[in-house]
């Protein structure tokens, strides 16, 4: 599941979020960076139980990266939950957005084969909150439907 998505994806940089000490950091990774965050999961029995992916970013990890200055203090943890009409992932997005680009961030659904969340450097970013799903089987059989048919 992990090297389709990889291969259907639009954006091959991802800026991870995760909260720490009442404080939310990022880091910028590399597929195969990200991949250390990557965790298979499963959708409950009463959602069909199929496979999916999810952004982990354990304790340790969390903490390596603080201490070695790789992640980035974004906000305080308080503002994910600013906006109560959006979720903390969507907050999250909205933050990265309006404070790494300038641009006003609007809520889109956009597929994740077609570009990313943002575009820093030129670069297409793929934004995810720790404890995102990454992508699941059925939507990645949806997407190559899609894409075969296109």
């Amino acid at each position: 599941m992990v090297t389709t998505y990889d291969k259907l994806a639009g954006a091959h940089k991802y800026l991870v979020g995760f909260a720490r000490c009442s404080a939310v950091y990022y880091v910028m990774a590399s597929f195969d960076e990200l991949r250390a965050f990557l965790k298979l999961d499963r959708a409950s029995s009463k959602r069909g139980g199929f496979a999916k992916i999810r952004v982990r970013v354990s304790s340790t990890q969390a903490a390596q990266l603080v201490y070695t200055g790789k992640a980035v203090k974004l906000c305080d943890e308080s503002e994910l939950n600013a906006e109560s009409k959006y979720n903390k992932g969507e907050n999250f997005e909205r933050i990265v957005t309006e404070k790494l680009t300038g641009e006003l961030w609007t809520k889109d659904s956009v597929p994740f084969y077609v570009k990313g969340d943002i575009t820093l450097n030129g670069e297409e970013v793929q934004i995810k909150l720790d404890g995102a799903e990454l992508t699941n089987e059925k939507t990645l059989a949806r997407t190559m439907e899609i894409l075969a048919n296109a």
